[in-house]
């Protein structure tokens, strides 16, 4: 074990029983480990966007790539300035991440430490939690109402020592969504000086989203996340971002490593974004595929979670058993290791014949007729 090195001595103290994050299991590791082709694997893990990207964003890339010995445009002037005109916000308002996740460690950095206090969701997306022991600060974890954020608890939680509250919504692991409702009576309730985080990783897949970017421009402490990994299908370039007031924008720049985001990520970002009918498939061919498998997993009489995103929280009794058993048909699913959820596993939304496939292995692993 790695504490019982002295290296562990001299390291920050709150590293020694940091839980490091466990991504969704690889197409070519499972391969490898079964002895299979990774044309035979399929993957529903990671909520990624089995559509792929944008034709337009591949052609950038590629372009891109040509001019790969120059150093990236630091301050990403192009892909803010597209991001600020669909949003129509100032491109002041706009921090680049690698990776939405990257902008929750900026924040960590600039109002987590040791004595502060981070609230959320007892199921909550795992990484604020990580965020929150990596800068030595204490999570506080409120009860979920009904598989959703109760944000009249996590309010309630707010104490003179909370610095952040982080709200996923829609939430990962479980696809749930809070009105703008209970959004509005929550930002009434928060103290001006706390830093509200809304990670909307999933936001473009909703039929009726709530606006949260109201928020900012009327100068709240608010952070609204997004990303380019799902429905723009482009989680392997890593390119995230946030929307706040110029000036909290300004201070979390001063977290940010210098070219953080790459020239090629940069030119499949700003090409993705501007392809709306790609990203009008994507959410056709999700919205199709969530309601195939939601509409089946009733038909096995099995229970999950109604969801309002690309993927699905499914009860199957005993989680990490069902995902090694459907590995050995070649579906990769999400054992929810690190969540309070044991007994269930979380499916992405695939392509048809993807949805069918884990169907079918579900059947055979579970026994269902």
């Amino acid at each position: 074990m790695g504490s019982m090195d002295p290296i562990w001595e001299k390291a920050n103290p709150q590293l020694r029983d940091l839980t490091a994050y466990e991504p969704g299991k690889p197409i070519e590791e499972t391969a490898r480990e079964r002895g299979r082709s990774p044309s035979e694997i399929i993957k529903l893990a990671s909520n990624e966007n089995p559509l792929g990207p944008s034709p337009r964003a591949v052609e950038a890339m590629r372009a891109a790539a040509a001019e790969a010995n120059f150093y990236p445009d630091g301050g990403g002037f192009a892909l803010r300035t597209a991001l600020a005109e669909k949003l129509e916000v100032s491109r002041e308002s706009i921090i680049l991440g690698n990776g939405s996740n990257e902008i929750i460690e900026f924040i960590g950095h600039a109002f987590l430490r040791p004595g502060a206090e981070m609230v959320t969701s007892e199921n909550a997306f795992i990484a604020y939690r990580l965020a929150a022991s990596l800068f030595g600060a204490r999570t506080i974890e409120v009860p979920d109402q009904d598989y959703r954020f109760d944000l009249e608890a996590v309010a309630d939680a707010i104490t003179a020592r909370t610095r952040v509250v982080f709200i996923a919504n829609p939430n990962n692991p479980i696809g749930t969504i809070v009105s703008q409702e209970a959004i509005d009576r929550f930002i009434a309730r928060v103290p001006h000086d706390i830093v509200v985080v809304f990670d909307e990783a999933y936001f473009e897949y909703l039929d009726n989203p709530p606006d949260s970017l109201r928020f900012v421009r009327q100068e709240h402490n608010v952070v609204v996340l997004r990303t380019f990994s799902k429905i723009h299908g482009l989680a392997g370039a890593r390119v995230g971002y946030g929307v706040g007031r110029p000036e909290l924008v300004r201070l979390l720049q001063k977290t940010r490593e210098p070219f953080n985001i790459n020239s090629l990520a940069q030119a499949g970002a700003i090409a993705g974004l501007a392809d709306e009918a790609h990203q009008a498939a994507a959410k056709r061919l999700t919205s199709e595929g969530r309601a195939f498998l939601e509409n089946e997993f009733s038909a096995l009489g099995l229970t999950f979670v109604p969801s309002v995103a690309n993927f699905v929280l499914l009860r199957v009794g005993d989680g990490k058993q069902v995902f090694e058993s459907l590995l050995h048909h070649g579906v990769i699913v999400r054992a929810l290791t690190g969540y309070n959820f044991p007994e269930w596993v979380r499916i992405s939304v695939g392509t048809p014949e993807q949805n069918r496939r884990c169907i079918a292995a579900l059947r055979e692993v579970l026994r269902l007729a």
